[in-house]
């Protein structure tokens, strides 16, 4: 016990001996310096931020969303940009936005936010059965739950800067 005590005692002593002795550390050269030792002194790069430049507009932006109807196999392609309407049958479709990483980025994903309602049998008016984000890479992450029809993002058509 008196032992643990004693180790106690020195050991803020050691902590400071060490901190008696300050060693100069090298300063950071600059990015212009750097550049200019790696190219010389005439052929240095001139060092500017990227520009980055702008994706699609979301108004300009087009989704290929997948309805299919299980009580008959039927299944059909709807082609919407963001704020526009699909009635099919008794099923409304509508897409808010529409997203995809860019071909650089990984993992690649393709995101749609939907809204669907559906006019069930005896109803007058249609009912709400799904608002949120569809992602094609992970279609069980968030699900359009009904027992007729089924809803997912098949792609979303947009560019990125660089692309020809």
């Amino acid at each position: 016990m008196h032992a643990r005590f004693a180790l106690l005692a020195i050991l803020p002593t050691f902590a400071l001996a060490a901190c008696g002795e300050e060693e100069s550390e090298p300063e950071a050269a600059s990015v212009e310096e750097t550049a200019e030792e790696i190219a010389g002194p005439d052929e240095a790069p001139a060092l500017t931020p990227l520009e980055v430049g702008e994706s699609t507009p979301m108004d300009e932006r087009v989704a290929t969303i997948g309805l299919l109807n299980k009580r008959n196999n039927v299944s059909q392609d709807l082609e919407l940009s963001p704020g526009e309407t699909a009635e099919v049958g008794p099923v409304i479709v509508r897409l808010e936005a529409c997203e995809r990483t860019a071909p650089y980025e990984f993992p690649q994903e393709t995101g749609a936010f939907v809204q669907v309602d559906v006019l069930e049998r005896g109803a007058s008016e249609h009912a709400r059965i799904f608002s949120g984000w569809l992602f094609k890479e992970n279609p069980s992450l968030n699900v359009v739950e009904h027992p007729i029809y089924d809803v997912w993002v098949k792609d979303c058509a947009m560019s990125f800067p660089g692309d020809e």
